[in-house]
């Protein structure tokens, strides 16, 4: 079991320069949104991957396909500010996006 990151004054910071380490996701108030470029069989595949790790870390991502591309947007829920598991699913869904497209 991990131990919890205890949340201080500096967490927003934190969260704020792990956010920006992840290129292409845009903050909009308290969500995170990403477009990504993929095809059917890509999008399928990216949506399975990132309903596992969203399950893992009880988010619940709003995905949509719209013309070719992979619309995604995490909310914070009931929190009032961006979360880590907000951010941490962001990267998760990154890394899967490079491992089903073959991007590096």
């Amino acid at each position: 079991m991990r131990a919890r990151r205890r949340r201080g004054a500096n967490s927003s910071d934190y969260l704020t320069d792990a956010l920006a380490l992840l290129q292409g996701w845009t903050r909009d108030g308290l969500e995170l949104r990403r477009v990504l470029v993929c095809d059917e069989s890509q999008h399928a595949a990216l949506t399975e991957r990132i309903k596992v790790a969203a399950d893992t870390l009880r988010i619940r991502p709003a995905i949509r396909r719209t013309d070719g591309h992979t619309q995604i947007s995490l909310g914070a829920g009931e929190a009032d500010t961006i979360t880590d598991g907000q951010v941490t699913l962001a990267a998760r869904i990154e890394d899967a996006y490079k491992t089903v497209v073959g991007a590096s």
